[in-house]
Formats: structure tokens, sequence, C-alpha cells
């Protein structure tokens, strides 16, 4: 794409606007500037890297929160450049140095921690964040950015005798206030530059004898250094200077360490800005509901498809700038298909479609997801051109027509060769502005020399004879934008396979105009037209039935799926009622056999005491039959068994309660189907009951050889903060010991996370496992739980 060209079409298309909605999101000061000056890759491999780092900044996004930190990242490239140069470093740059080191760090530990970010994981692999040269820059520095006393012994020995001779010069001024006190004009001690003076009134000047180092806007007051504290605010003096000095000599040696790092530093800002730019791409497709594209190949026949694609800059309008809501278009261009012409009125949307096109193209190729339905798939397109808008021209004498031209010959020549170019090509009102039938025929041959050159063209027009195109050659496609006569205004909705009809005598006829007029024009244009617009206005018609035939489908869709939620809350709130009454029982059950057992031992102790006569033991025997009679249940009767259910029988289901009607009888297995409403489901017989409460007769199965009992597996292990243990950042001894007490309290399972590092830790953790008498084996976790980064032991 020649340089003019691309500006030009990135300026028709409002480039730089997404570009600054996509600053918004930017966490640094770098990735700010890298989102507003985005670069446009140059080959599909970009992008699709590009779209790797974007998808994986997102996966990670969505594991932690609230997110990538960038705190203490910030611009130090001026810094390193000057530091280079053997120029000395302020405080403040050296702290944010290190806090950019620091910062970037954390950037790299979280990355780290993850296994299936490859992206992420090869660009921060060669990162270097020098943890000793950030330390030294703290140690020296504080976080005002000051030197501190403890970066030299020698600064601190000075700032201690600083601080002495301040002591003593407020104390000689504090004494000569109160000696002299009718003399001063405020009992207060201030500064002229570096030297302590005092207020002294004008009229008293000769009481107070010393340097007068400024006067009051009225002059009537002096403030002088008193001769008795010149010597000492001279030795003052040289000890700030000393200060300096020193100051001077520790910032020289940590601007040394930074300069012999400036190739790492400036790779570091490098992957930072990748980093944070990438996560800027996640942030706002996730804000724009945002999905991933796949990129096809046109020439293996694969469909471009983008439904319910939205503009993200009328998006953003919605959002934050109370605009209108925005109205979703559906593109799906089959493979065959190299030109769209979109006719339809003015104002009806075909231009917002074309850029939203082009904006779609250009935000897969730069790593954004597109704000689209999934799935997402469209080509790569090599280069976006467009021609959108009027290039009318006063100073240098261009009309509307001539400035179209200008542009589009600008177009041509950026299509090179005699092979079909992967561009996309984006024509606005092609042909218009002169002579209708010269425009006609010049849109109608550019139309097919951009079919023969360019991968996909898509071209808005006002001339019917480009509607017949489709029916000469199957490269040509029509969409129109939809009208509404009864409101005379456009929907906005684009039609596939319709093309758009005149609506300029409708909106005349109903504006107000003359209805002789009307038919004279109406004469002038001939019956064909009418005949036409009738056909379009079928076609249109039968469009709109089958859309409020598939508004129905959806909706029956909508209320069967809620009824279905309805019943599967229902059954499992009668399971849930049905277990509850169960555990009541138990409760009530245990509870009589208590109680039954008491009163059994009574009568059995009442026996025990002498030797029983016959009365007594027929008087006990009496007794249990009456606690057996009082405590034992009797039987449920059981249901009638008969009922053999039929096509067209009336049944009920027990789990739920909801009567249905039998639609095929039971098979083999014991199954059948039925329905209740518009809901149809496969139930067993032992969950149904005829509607007088008879259970149906089981189905006499083939006598088969018993299969195995089912082999029950093990219960999961469930991983709990009490048997999971962090090693991270501990040395193997110690981490010995902490196994140690683990283990000898630990049953079934323990996750010991100590992370990939340089691999000692891990290497020591799996030796002392493997040795240890309670371990039975060990593993290494799923990948949702740290994977190789953590280790399950399995306790014996």
């Amino acid at each position: 794409m020649t340089p003019l060209i691309q500006s030009e079409t990135l300026e028709l298309l409002e480039w730089s606007r997404l570009c600054q909605h996509l600053a918004n999101f930017a966490a640094t000061k770098l990735g700010a500037i890298a989102s507003r000056n985005l670069q446009i890759p140059t080959s599909q491999a970009q992008s699709e890297n590009l779209l790797a780092q974007t998808q994986e900044i997102y996966k990670l996004e969505s594991r932690i929160s609230p997110g990538l930190s960038f705190e203490g990242i910030q611009d130090i490239g001026d810094a390193i450049e000057r530091a280079a140069l053997q120029g000395i470093l302020a405080g403040e740059e050296l702290l944010a140095i290190a806090t950019t080191l620091a910062g970037t760090r954390n950037l790299r530990r979280i990355i780290d921690n993850q296994e299936d970010l490859p992206i992420l994981l090869d660009l921060v692999a060669d990162l270097r964040t020098y943890p000793e040269i950030e330390q030294e820059i703290h140690r020296c520095v504080d976080e005002r950015g000051q030197i501190a006393d403890r970066a030299s012994q020698k600064l601190g020995d000075i700032r201690a005798e600083l601080r002495k001779s301040r002591s003593q010069i407020i104390q000689k001024l504090q004494n000569i206030l109160q000696v002299k006190s009718n003399a001063v004009q405020e009992n207060v001690i201030t500064q002229r530059g570096d030297r302590y003076v005092i207020p002294v009134k004008a009229s008293h000047k000769d009481v107070i004898h010393g340097i007068v180092h400024d006067t009051s806007t009225s002059g009537v007051t002096l403030y002088i250094e008193p001769n008795s504290v010149v010597p000492m605010g001279n030795q003052l003096r040289q000890l700030i200077r000393k200060e300096e000095i020193e100051e001077e000599v520790i910032r020289r040696q940590l601007t040394a360490q930074v300069a012999d790092i400036k190739d790492d530093l400036e790779r570091l800002l490098a992957i930072v800005t990748t980093l944070d730019l990438a996560t800027a791409k996640s942030r706002y497709s996730f804000w724009l509901k945002a999905n991933p594209p796949r990129f096809v190949d046109r020439e293996a026949n694969e469909t471009i498809t983008l439904r319910k694609l939205r503009h993200p800059l009328l998006e953003w309008q919605h959002q934050h700038e109370q605009g209108h809501e925005v109205i979703p278009v559906d593109l799906v261009i089959q493979p065959e298909t190299r030109v769209v012409t979109i006719t339809g009125p003015n104002t009806g949307g075909k231009t917002v479609t074309l850029k939203t096109l082009a904006l779609a193209a250009l935000m897969a190729k730069v790593g954004l997801f597109v704000p689209a339905r999934e799935p997402v798939e469209l080509p790569w397109f090599e280069q976006v051109l467009a021609d959108i808008g009027d290039e009318q021209s006063l100073q240098q004498s261009l009309s509307t027509f001539s400035g179209h031209i200008r542009r589009i010959s600008r177009i041509l020549n950026a299509i090179t060769g005699d092979t079909v170019t992967p561009s996309l090509v984006l024509l606005d009102e092609v042909g218009a502005g002169t002579d209708p039938v010269e425009g006609s025929a010049l849109a109608i041959a550019l139309l097919h020399h951009l079919a023969n050159h360019v991968l996909l063209t898509m071209a808005s027009t006002h001339f019917g004879e480009l509607k017949a195109l489709k029916y000469q050659d199957e490269r040509f496609e029509n969409a129109s934008v939809e009208f509404d006569d009864a409101t005379l205004s456009p929907t906005y909705k684009l039609l596939w396979g319709i093309p758009g009809r005149s609506n300029a005598l409708a909106i005349a006829q109903r504006l107000g105009l003359s209805v002789d007029v009307i038919e004279a024009a109406k004469q002038q244009m001939g019956g064909a037209n009418d005949e036409v617009n009738e056909v379009i206005a079928g076609l249109e018609a039968q469009r709109r039935r089958q859309e409020t035939k598939a508004s129905e489908a959806q909706n029956l869709l909508h209320q069967a799926e809620k009824l279905y939620k309805e019943v599967s809350a229902k059954a499992t709130n009668l399971e849930e009622r049905e277990q509850a009454l169960k555990a009541s029982q138990e409760v009530a059950v245990q509870n009589a056999i208590a109680q039954a057992k008491g009163e059994i031992a009574k009568v059995i102790k009442g026996l025990q005491k002498g030797k029983p006569t016959a009365q007594e033991a027929q008087q006990a025997t009496n007794t249990l039959n009456q606690i057996s009679t009082q405590f034992i249940p009797k039987a449920a009767p059981k249901a009638p068994i008969g009922f053999i259910p039929k096509t067209g029988d009336r049944i009920r289901i027990t789990k739920i309660g909801q009567t249905a009607e039998v639609i095929t009888p039971p098979n083999s297995d014991g199954e059948l189907n039925v329905r209740f409403g518009i809901m149809k489901m496969t139930v067993k017989l032992e969950d149904i009951e005829s509607l007088d409460g008879k259970k149906p007769e089981p189905i006499a199965k083939p006598q088969n050889r018993t299969p195995p009992p089912p082999v029950t597996p093990p219960p999961p292990a469930i991983r709990t903060s009490q048997n999971t243990i962090d090693l991270r950042g501990k040395r193997v001894a110690d981490s010995e010991i902490i196994l140690d007490q683990a283990i000898s309290t630990a049953a079934g399972q323990i996750w010991i996370i100590h992370g990939h590092g340089t691999g000692k830790l891990r290497e020591g953790v799996h030796a002392y496992l493997k040795q240890h008498p309670r371990i039975s084996h060990t593993e290494p976790a799923a990948q949702a739980d740290g994977g190789t980064g953590v280790t399950i032991a399995h306790i014996k």
C-alpha cells in the first residue's frame, strides 16, 4: 500500500479514533503511546502472533483478579539514554528505574506460573530485571527520590554535621531574639537563600549588626543575618556543598550501573510495552464483547462469516457519548463472490456497512478481537483500500467526480500484477457525480476490473444497472439496506440477495408532491420499473414473513427451555423434600427404637426382682406386645400391579408429579416416550403410574449372564488450604522440615507448590518424597492446579 492511499484510507475510516479508544485501556505511558500509533502488520504470521498474544492475555486475566498489574512501571527511556551519554541521573529517575525493574519482575513471575501461555512465556524468557541494581538504588534513594543518609558513611557524617550546625545557628538566633526582642519585627527565624535571618525593624537596624539579605515590600522590615552567626552560616554553606558533592558521587555510581545494562533495559521496555499493548487489546476486546477472529483462505472455498457485526466507533458513542444504539449487520460472503454491490436509500447505512467491514479487517490484522458473534471468520487482507466520502476541492479545482476518480486511480495503482491480490476495496457511491449513463458504464467497468484483480470489493451505488451484474457473473452479489415504507425511514438492516428498490416517488408522494406530477413521472419511467419494484417488494415481504416465523420458532424454543428448567427445578425440589422426609423418618424411628428399648428394659428389670409368678410373666408378655404394637410400624400396602401403558394413555410421572400422554409403548429396556405440553421426554417404567395409582408391569427380559458389578471409583481428591503447602522462596533444607511435619499429620494427598525457577527446589522436594516411608507415589498436578510447578504426594 502506498503511503498516500494508506494514510487516506485510515483517515476515512477514522482509525485514529479507534486507536485513541484503545489507548484508554493501556496501563502505562509507553502502552498508551504504542496504542495511539498502532502499527499495522505486513504479514499474516505477524497478525496471528499478535492475536495469540491478545488471546493469552485474555485467558490469563480471566484467571487472576484484578488482572495483570503494571504498577511501578514508568517511561525510563530518556533516563537510559542520558545514562549512556555519561550524564548523571536525578534521584527520581533512579527511583523510577528501580520501580520499573520491580514491576517487570512481578509481571514475569505471574506469567512464569502459567504453562499454557507459550507466546507470553517465550516473550519474557530472556527478560532480565537485575534485582541487585534495584536493591542498591533503594538502599541509596528514599521513596521521595532523595539520596538517603545510608548511601555512604561519608554522606552520613556530613549530614550529621549539617544538623549540628543548623541547630547551633538556630539556638544562637533564638538567644538574639530574646535579648533584642524590641528590635525585631516578629519573633521568627526564616531563611533567605541558604542563610538564616531574623526580621528586624528598619528603625532599629543599628541595634542588631549584621548583613542585610532582604527587605520587605513596605521597607519597614529588614532581614538581617547577625554578625555573630555569619561564620556559622559560612561553615553551613561549606557543609551543604560537601553534601552536594557526595550525593553527586553516589548518583554517578548508580548511573554508571544503569548505563552498563542499557541494552537489557531497552529490551525490557520493549517487552513491557508489548505486554501492555496486548493487555490493552484484550481489555478493549472484552469491553466490546468481541470475539477472536480466524483467518480463512478464500482460495480453499472458505466463507467470510461476520454475524451481528457492530461498528466499534458507534459502539463507543453509544456507551460513552449518549449515541444511538448500534444496529448490527450480518455479512456472510460465499467463496465465489468477489464483488458485493449495496443499493438502497440515502442515510440507510450503506457507508456505515463499508466502514464496519474495513475496521473489522484492520482490527483482526493488528491483533484485536472483532465485535461480532462467533464464529468470526474473514481473510487476512494485505491491503485495505477505500474511497469513501467527498473529495471535492475548490483550491485544486476538483469536483466531486474528479475527487473520486483521483482516489480510485491511486487505489488501482496500489493493485499491481495480473494475479488476484489479497486486498479489500471499498467504494462509496461508485460512478456518482457525473452523467448517470456514463457513470453507470464506468462503475460496471471498474467493478469488473476489480473482480479480476482483487479478493473482495464492496461498493455502494444508486445505479440500477449494477443490480443486474449478479445475474450475468457469479462473482457478483447483491445486497440492500431495508427501507420502511410506513415511516419513510431506513431500518439500517442489510438484506442479502435482494437489490434495493427505488423509493423516491413513494417518498415524494407521502411528502405531498402533486399526484399529477407523480403519475407523469411514472409514465416517463415506464411500467417495467414498476414491475421490478413489485418483485423486489414481494421478495422483501417474503423475507419479513420468514423472519417472523424464525422469531416465533425462537420464542417457542425459549419457552420450551424455560419449561424444561421449571420442570427440572420442580423434580430437584421433590427429590430434596423426599430425602428430607426420609431423614426425619429415620430420626423418628431411631427415637422410637430407643424408647422401646427403655420400656423393654423396665419390664426385664421388673422380672429380675425376685421369682416371677405366672401372672407377672403374663403381664410382662402383654406389656411387650403393647410395645410391639406401638413402635413397630405396619407394612405399607403394596401398590397394585398390572397396568400396561399403551400409546395415548394418560399416566403420571411420579418424580415430578406431572400428568403426561404416552407417545410410544415401552421398549425392551423398560423406557417409553411421553409428552406433556410442548415437552417430550423419555422415562422409565418404574417412574410412572396410572392415574388411579397402579404400577406398570415390569418388562420380562431374557436371562443373560449377570454383568460384573461396577467398580466404584475412589472419591476424587479435593485440594484445600489444609492440604496445600507453599514452599516457593524457601531453601531445600527448610522445605524438608516443613514437609516432614505436614506428612506426619496428613492423610490422602497433599499438594506441594514449589514453582519452576531454577529447578533446584523441585529436585530437592522430589528426592525427599521418594525416600520418605509414608509416601506411596507422587505425580504432577493438573494444568489448572499449576502443572509441573505443583507436585501431588499420596500418603500410604
